[in-house]
């Protein structure tokens, strides 16, 4: 592992980081005025609620509450350390990082279990590929099976394909050259055990490595070359703390960006399938690495695009059991389309047999919506038996009634009715029995006789917008954005006589603030509060950068919150209530009225909240005992602070007007 980064490199990776760049390769990012917004990658949801703000250079899940800089996001996604965050976006934007002298084996050791086996995968990656590329055995064998499907050195490079040489110990020889664990190379299922010997698992066969979101090896796939029919065909890296094979697939590093750019995702079965596809052109292909497609490998694929097209082969008991497949999909909020390649073919013998242009016009002109697919492969099987037909309408309604989209749940009732020759009107009575059924199915969901009700909408509770917390925000916001700003304030000396002294916004802000004994009521922003009181204002210019890079969580979380909104007010606000919906000038003439509206609002509103107290207070005491002395006192009490919220009421109203 690498050492410490300099200071002025981790600035230079900050300058360079473009927010909406780095999450845009692991989230369909749309643009929503001046920010983008997406599916958030934390959760499963139909609704965006995740937005990202260039201006800002920090992203906000409102579904999680999640939010920071490109660095945490790359931290909470991808699962990296600071220092790991700083080397993928220094890699991304060709900055070079001035490395320490590496670790020393004992601290490799030292490493906690994830970042060991992220070393020896990868390791063990950089091994396969140049013993593919660099023996005799691994040309030889190898290198002339790929060249047998026509992969070029370019496709080899960009998926790292490799060679295990076909000995026991090639590899755990090398790693022990190296120094490289050898306990972590059994856990990352490199290396078996048999008794007292161990062994290379992956010995004489080729190297699919795995790879995740940043490219990252973290497991391989590994096909034998031999005849033997004894033999496995293939073998697979087994379940660790760095690869869960349910929540991978085979290609979605190659294959996000243009996900994103196609909107549409083609899944296939196998690893030569996603390559030979890529080499065609086709680089938007993943593949479920010979599993049954997971709920979460479909919530990967929706974090880039809502339609999956599933290319299937021609062998008809493949087809039938991979309907589950499509179901999944559905129930994932998904529009699924499906292309068959002809008999005997499938997705890497078609692309290899045919042109580039040949082969997108075949995915363009045979993808056909699911349903139409389903009831071609279910018909030929049913013919004229009015018992399978049936059979096949309910099959073929259970994955309609998935459908979360009323309109196009409409739309394939009425294909359903085309194609099967089955009243529509039929066709809605059974898929109201199948949606009751499946209500029914759920633990504690609460039965309705409508399948698909209206969505109630939440009942909001009623804010007050101009909530002393709202208003500790907008204090907040004020110092983020302007805390070190010069402006001329009035202050008055020992004979009550006004002078004219410059300060930053940060600092008149803190002194009226402290003047006043209002502290902030809400504990985080206090806590926001309080470290601007602690810094030196004058020696922090980003201040931003310091509470976004803050090695409190509380702080950067707070801090992102403030500084980016889910929603805008509408410009009425401004008349009807006096907050403004647009950034305020922040030229010199109006930036001090800027912040002392803000102050006056903050002060009013604590006097408001006084008032109340002591009218609590003022009744509680007048109903115990009625004592004119202690009633007398908090009625004056009272009057005072009504004196001075009409006081600054009417400065409110002067700064509002002019």
């Amino acid at each position: 592992m690498a050492g410490k980064i300099k200071r002025q490199t981790i600035d230079l990776i900050f300058e360079n980081s473009r927010i909406e760049e780095v999450i845009g390769d692991f989230v369909h990012l749309k643009k929503a005025g001046s920010n983008f917004k997406g599916l958030s990658p934390f959760v499963n949801e139909k609704t965006p609620s995740f937005f990202v703000s260039p201006a800002k250079q920090i992203f906000k899940c409102f579904s999680t509450g999640k939010g920071g800089n490109v660095v945490s996001f790359l931290m909470e996604q991808e699962h990296l350390t600071y220092p790991e965050a700083l080397r993928y976006l220094a890699k991304k934007y060709n900055i070079e990082i001035e490395e320490d002298e590496a670790d020393s084996p004992e601290e490799k050791i030292a490493l906690g279990e994830r970042q060991n086996l992220e070393v020896v995968t990868k390791f063990a990656q950089e091994f396969f590929s140049s013993t593919l590329l660099n023996t005799d055995e691994g040309k030889a064998i190898g290198l002339s099976y790929f060249k047998e499907r026509g992969f070029s050195d370019e496709t080899i490079e960009t998926f790292q394909l490799g060679y295990s040489p076909d000995t026991s110990h090639a590899l755990l020889d090398a790693a022990k050259a190296g120094q490289y664990s050898v306990e972590y190379l059994e856990k990352a299922g490199l290396i078996k055990r048999s008794g007292d010997r161990q062994f290379d698992f992956f010995r004489g066969r080729v190297i699919f490595p795995i790879h995740n979101l940043t490219g990252k090896p973290i497991a391989f796939g590994a096909r034998t070359l031999k005849s033997d029919k004894n033999v496995a065909k293939y073998f697979n890296s087994p379940e660790s703390e760095l690869y869960h094979k349910s929540k991978v697939l085979y290609g979605i590093y190659q294959a996000r960006a243009s996900i994103v750019k196609q909107d549409n995702c083609f899944l296939v079965e196998g690893y030569t399938d996603v390559i030979s596809l890529y080499q065609s052109g086709i680089h938007n292909a993943v593949a479920s690495s010979g599993t049954s497609l997971t709920t979460d490998q479909v919530k990967l694929i929706k974090r880039y695009t809502s339609n999956i097209t599933i290319l299937y082969d021609g062998d008809p008991a493949g087809i039938k059991a991979s309907f589950r497949g499509i179901d999944i999909i559905l129930e994932a909020g998904l529009n699924v389309k499906v292309v068959l390649f002809p008999e005997g073919m499938d997705p890497d013998s078609y692309a290899r047999s045919v042109n580039q242009d040949t082969l997108k016009s075949f995915l363009e002109k045979e993808q056909v919506d699911f349903i139409v697919f389903k009831s071609q492969v279910l018909q030929e099987e049913a013919g004229n038996d009015p018992v399978k037909r049936t059979a096949l309408v309910r099959s073929i309604l259970e994955s309609i009634v998935l459908v979360q989209d009323s309109i196009l749940r409409s739309f394939y009732i009425r294909e359903c009715s085309r194609l099967l020759d089955v009243e529509e009107n039929n066709l809605l009575i059974e898929l109201n029995k199948i949606a009751r059924k499946k209500q029914r199915a759920i633990p504690g969901q609460e039965y309705s006789p409508d399948p698909y009700p209206k969505v109630q909408e939440p009942i909001r509770k009623k804010v007050n917008k101009l909530s002393s917390t709202n208003l500790e925000v907008d204090i907040l916001m004020k110092l983020l954005l302007y805390g070190n700003q010069r402006i001329l304030i009035d202050l008055l000396n020992e004979k009550d006589e006004k002078s004219e002294v410059e300060s930053s916004v940060a600092e008149y802000i803190l002194l009226e603030i402290d003047n006043d004994l209002f502290d902030f009521r809400h504990d985080g922003y206090k806590a926001l509060l309080d470290e601007f009181r602690a810094i030196e204002i004058d020696n922090t210019p980003a201040l931003q950068h310091h509470f976004l890079n803050h090695s409190n969580e509380t702080i950067r979380s707070l801090t992102t919150d403030i500084l980016i909104s889910q929603y805008e007010l509408s410009s009425g606000w401004k008349e009807k209530h006096h907050i403004l919906t647009d950034m305020e000038d922040s030229s010199a003439d109006k930036l001090k009225s800027t912040v002392e509206r803000a102050l006056f609002a903050y002060k009013l509103r604590n006097i408001e909240l006084l008032i109340q107290e002591k009218q609590n207070e003022l009744k509680s005491v007048y109903e115990v005992d009625k004592q004119d002395e202690k009633v007398q006192a908090i009625i004056n009490e009272i009057n005072n602070l009504n004196k001075a919220k009409s006081h600054f009421s009417n400065i409110l109203t002067r700064i509002i007007l002019h």
